[in-house]
């Protein structure tokens, strides 16, 4: 994993983005905040489990289902499934210690 300040590559007020094995914070202060950096983590455990490629597929493939269900982008990305985890496991911190295998699956809706 590798941390990457750049408020260049990240707009639009997102403050993180996870690329394997990089993370894209957009200001040096997001480096300390713990709760990002947590979130991002476990985005990087997902794509690990799904062997990269994979995992994007899933990605876009969800938020389209998403976005098709709430017509809404902000609303298509709070649910897809890899989202769900991280939003709802980001304030623990011990979170990837204990999480199983393919943990995201729990969060599937359609």
């Amino acid at each position: 994993m590798i941390i990457i300040t750049s408020k260049y590559l990240i707009r639009n007020g997102i403050r993180g983005l996870t690329l394997f094995p990089f993370i894209f914070v957009s200001e040096k202060a997001d480096l300390k905040d713990e709760i990002l950096i947590n979130h991002e983590k476990i985005h990087i455990q997902q794509q690990k489990e799904l062997l990269i490629l994979p995992f994007y597929i899933w990605y876009f493939i969800d938020f389209g289902i998403q976005f098709f269900k709430f017509k809404n982008k902000n609303s298509a990305y709070r649910n897809i499934c890899f989202e769900k985890e991280a939003y709802a496991n980001e304030k623990n911190l011990n979170y990837l210690e204990e999480r199983k295998f393919w943990s995201f699956l729990k969060y599937i809706t359609l």
